[in-house]
């Protein structure tokens, strides 16, 4: 069964393009929710995480801050 991904991100957030780079490259299918223009998610992201930091990638269940990408390939079994 495929994870759901998803990925918190703003537009001008290098290692938010990289991010979403990744998925793509390995074709990682994930929705983004821009939390600069969207008070909604970006309330999510931080009851999720505490904190502003960009990216925030969930993955099933579990969060990565950052663009780790040890362990998101690791809990995406790439």
């Amino acid at each position: 069964m495929d994870k759901i991904v998803t990925i918190y991100s703003t537009p001008v957030c290098h290692f938010c393009h990289a991010a979403k780079d990744f998925f793509t490259v390995n074709n990682v299918k994930f929705t983004e929710y821009d939390v600069a223009s969207d008070a909604d998610k970006r309330q999510e992201m931080i009851e999720i995480t505490n904190q502003m930091g960009v990216p925030v990638i969930r993955i099933g269940d579990d969060v990565v801050i950052g663009f780790d990408e040890g362990k998101i390939r690791e809990l995406l079994d790439l």
